[in-house]
């Protein structure tokens, strides 16, 4: 029997219909999903917001200027408004969730732009990218508010270096950015400057990078470089040249003294003294300097207070202050000059452990030691105190203690002094002359001497007449010796006459050229020879 003829099993069949959800449905759940992912990643990376306030908006725009650090964009402006004080511009800023850690109290920010100073030229970028707002990050607590810097800051990045103190007197050219030269290399720079709590020096906060800070130890100097140091004093001219940047601009140089190891490394914020120039920054500093009085009787110009003080020609010491007295009682006028005498520059052999360097000084001046102002150089006139033995002269055994409150130490006259007091005495004695009665005689001599050269002239002239007188009858006489015979008396007794004219006409030349030569011979007479 076939089955397919069974209605009722035909009856009986069950369908399996199910129910699919078409694929088109699933388009806009991953589109939700990936939403949602966007969401949360945008809000989950979004930074914090800050603002800014600044002098003004020169340079900046919005969605335009970022904000970097070390050159690597971490926000960016969204918007510039002016404050309240109409005076101050706020800027607002976004920046990436890593940049909240830089967001402290002494967190810094400012605008880079083109600049060009004496230091150099900075910010050539922003010409073609525009302005951007710099971070440096600083310490403190966590905030959203910041003052802009007008400037940059001198330290733009946290190098590694140390700060040291500075103290000079007078601030001269150095500026805040002021550069540091250790051996010509550009070591460091100027922070800031302020005046000190007595209100008599300036401290100079400067920085120095890494390793040069190193090298600031217990016995470095630090002084002004100038670019070109001239300086004259009793040793002469002398010029020292320094970078071209410390010509322009000024600068600050100093060196480690080799006396210094690592041991004698100074911490930070050491302060150290500022000298003027390189030459007082090289002078040693000896401890329990002999300090005395010396008074000169001349004049004290050319004498300058640091001059040198000077033994055989090698310095001992130096002049510490030249002052000016004057005693009412007598009308005494004085020049104290007050020196320095470093006795820890003399090696001393065959010292006695007893006697000290007073009681040394004490015996050299029993001995002849004195003090005497020389010329140091010719060219410049500065004067120098030399220290040398003369004959020893009356001086009190102890040094007499006088209105510096300095043992007074005996001086001689220099040679100028000597010179101009000869000339004085000269002139003295020169001056006591009976020079009118001095004069009348020489003109009584002169008008002698006159009348003499007239009689001369007139003896002139009478020799002359006579040797002509002379010739002629010379002349005549050979004429009438030729008419006699050779051989007869009177050719003997006529050629005699003759010969005594002769030796007559001599001796009367002679005589004209001895007196054209000496006329005084008349008044005077001969001189035996």
């Amino acid at each position: 029997m076939n089955n397919f003829n069974n209605p009722l099993e035909a009856e009986n069949a069950n369908l399996n219909k199910k129910t699919e959800l078409p694929l088109i449905w699933l388009l806009p759940v991953i589109a939700l999903l990936v939403s949602g992912w966007l969401i949360y990643k945008a809000v989950s990376e979004k930074g914090p917001e800050i603002t800014i306030d600044f002098p003004t908006a020169e340079g900046l725009e919005v969605d335009k200027t970022k904000i970097k650090y070390l050159d690597v964009d971490i926000g960016n402006v969204t918007a510039i408004a002016i404050n309240d004080d109409q005076k101050t511009i706020r800027v607002s800023a976004r920046l990436n969730r890593d940049a909240e850690n830089y967001l402290k109290e002494n967190t810094r920010f400012w605008v880079v732009k083109p600049q060009v100073g004496l230091a150099g030229v900075s910010g050539l970028g922003t010409l073609l990218s525009g302005a951007y707002i710099a971070i440096k990050p600083g310490a403190g607590n966590l905030q959203q508010h910041f003052i802009g810097l007008p400037a940059a800051p001198l330290l733009k990045t946290n190098n590694d270096g140390t700060q040291f103190i500075l103290e000079t007197e007078d601030l001269a050219s150095l500026h805040d950015g002021t550069p540091l030269n250790f051996h010509g290399i550009n070591a460091g720079e100027v922070i800031s400057h302020k005046l000190n709590g007595q209100g008599n020096a300036i401290q100079l906060t400067v920085f120095i990078n890494a390793p040069f800070d190193k090298f600031v130890r217990k016995h470095s100097r630090f002084w002004i470089d100038s670019g070109i140091d001239l300086s004259a004093g009793a040793d002469g001219l002398k010029v020292r040249t320094g970078p071209l940047i410390s010509l322009l601009g000024g600068g600050i140089a100093f060196h480690a003294s080799e006396m210094d190891t690592l041991a004698d490394l100074k911490p930070e914020n050491s302060v150290f003294k500022l000298y003027q120039t390189y030459e007082k920054s090289t002078q040693v500093i000896y401890s329990n300097p002999l300090k005395y009085a010396l008074f000169f009787t001349g004049s004290l110009r050319g004498l300058t207070e640091g001059a040198p003080v000077q033994m055989r020609g090698i310095t001992i010491g130096k002049v510490v202050d030249i002052g000016l007295e004057i005693d009412q009682k007598n009308n005494d006028i004085r020049t104290p000059v007050v020196v320095e005498l470093e006795m820890a520059r003399i090696k001393q052999s065959h010292r006695p452990a007893n006697l000290t360097d007073t009681a040394i000084l004490q015996q050299l001046i029993g001995q002849g030691l004195r003090a005497q102002l020389q010329t140091g150089s010719l060219l410049t006139g500065q004067l120098l105190v030399d220290l040398a033995f003369h004959t020893p002269g009356k001086f009190p055994p102890t040094p007499n203690i006088n209105s510096t409150g300095y043992p007074e130490f005996p001086t001689t006259p220099s040679t100028l002094d000597e010179f101009s007091q000869s000339t004085q005495a000269i002139m003295a004695k020169i001056a006591k002359l009976p020079l009118q009665e001095l004069t009348e005689e020489a003109n009584k001599t002169l008008q002698g001497l006159q009348t003499t050269s007239k009689a001369t002239n007139k003896v002139l002239d009478t020799a002359n007449n006579t040797l002509g007188t002379a010739d002629k009858t010379f002349h005549s006489a050979q004429t009438v010796l030729g008419t006699f015979e050779p051989g007869s008396t009177r050719h003997y007794e006529l050629d005699k006459l003759i010969q005594e004219l002769t030796d007559s006409a001599k001796s009367v030349k002679r005589l004209t050229d001895f007196l054209e030569q000496h006329p005084d011979a008349l008044l005077r007479g001969k001189k035996e020879e």
